[in-house]
């Protein structure tokens, strides 16, 4: 196995989703209510385009009542949300082993905050405002293909922690997979399986190379 390119879903991957979600709104959240946000979330994302920001907040309003104005101001900060610990030190790391780029449903201000946190830049962010569709539609990866210059192959490895959203749609265009065991993934077939970003970088050493 080598490596091209390693690509990366953010929320819930590298990005934890849901203690920032409970810190946004002051109160834990039962785990059928955050599944609920975040399904809403994904039914919106099938429906005309409009703005991650506005799909966060609609999401929050439908399935908790925050109202609007709230729900607004949350939707505009996720990438402050916190970073799973792992993540800065092991992007870095993955970073020299091969170009990293985020394949998210998210905002270009998204991306600015999320890289402000990493406390470097990645090689790219191909977000749902650039390309104006949400995972799990092709047109995502395929935006990444072009601007990143890099074809589909098993030397392209994504990594998410959702299988619905993410390795579905690597895998049906002959990627490498990469599993990531994080708090409320949603499991599937993959290629790797690791329990955190850092384990993924100790699997990576070795490969690849730039």
């Amino acid at each position: 196995m080598s490596i091209a390119l390693m690509t990366f879903d953010i929320f819930g991957t590298v990005l934890d989703w849901r203690t920032g979600l409970e810190r946004a709104l002051g109160d834990p959240l039962a785990d059928g209510d955050f599944d609920a946000v975040i399904d809403r979330q994904g039914e919106l994302e099938t429906e005309q385009f409009r703005a991650y920001t506005e799909i966060v907040a609609q999401s929050l309003v439908d399935e908790i009542g925050l109202p609007e104005a709230e729900a607004a101001r949350i939707g505009a900060d996720v990438g402050r949300w916190p970073l799973f610990p792992d993540s800065a030190d092991a992007m870095r790391r993955l970073r020299s082993i091969a170009a990293c780029a985020a394949i998210s449903n998210s905002d270009r201000a998204h991306g600015v905050q999320v890289q402000a946190q990493l406390g470097f830049p990645l090689d790219g962010w191909i977000c749902a405002e650039e390309v104006r569709a949400y995972k799990p539609d092709v047109s995502m990866w395929r935006a990444a293909s072009r601007l990143l210059g890099v074809p589909f192959s098993r030397d392209w490895w994504h990594v998410s922690a959702y299988a619905d959203y993410d390795l579905a749609t690597a895998r049906a265009l002959g990627l490498t997979c990469v599993f990531v065991r994080r708090p409320h993934s949603r499991p599937g077939p993959a290629d790797v399986v690791v329990e955190d970003l850092g384990e993924l970088a100790e699997r990576a050493a070795g490969l690849g190379g730039r």
